[in-house]
């Protein structure tokens, strides 16, 4: 740890992980304009810094049969930290959700779910979603299709 800034050849690092997880040092180092010593000590001490946080494949769900993609608003009883906590922990034991996030206003969480299909999404709310500790209301989206997925964050170069 130590820098808090990042340069330019930071980001560029960044950027090109951000798009292509799988190439090699060599590659990266002259994409960004540096050999690739100093690249490898760069992307290790972003990686250190907690900048990259991981390298993962961006799976096609439909293509795994995981048809159906649902968003649910989850209001919750209490709003107590600890409640809050114990539901984000519930969270975890779901592998339907992919993703849950907290949220300001009425609605207390918002949660995106894969399944194979209605069959399988509607067992996944009235067995677990619906009836865990503390929830109180349950909405559901269901997507009719995805117009952009960009993983990450927009960085400028």
């Amino acid at each position: 740890m130590g820098r808090v800034k990042l340069d330019a050849v930071d980001r560029k690092i960044l950027a090109s992980l951000q798009n292509e997880g799988r190439i090699t040092n060599v590659d990266l180092a002259e994409r960004v304009g540096i050999t690739a010593p100093p690249c490898l000590r760069r992307v290790r001490a972003l990686e250190d810094e907690g900048f990259i946080q991981g390298y993962h494949a961006d799976l096609n769900q439909e293509a795994l049969g995981y048809g159906l993609t649902v968003f649910a608003l989850v209001g919750l009883h209490s709003q107590a930290e600890s409640d809050l906590q114990a539901f984000e922990l519930k969270v975890q034991e779901w592998p339907l959700v992919r993703e849950c996030y907290m949220l300001n206003g009425e609605i207390d969480f918002i949660l995106k779910i894969v399944a194979h299909d209605l069959a399988e999404f509607q067992s996944f709310l009235t067995s677990a979603l619906t009836p865990a500790p503390n929830v109180a209301s349950v909405k559901t989206s269901l997507t009719i299709r995805n117009s952009k997925h960009v993983p990450g964050v927009p960085l400028p170069l």
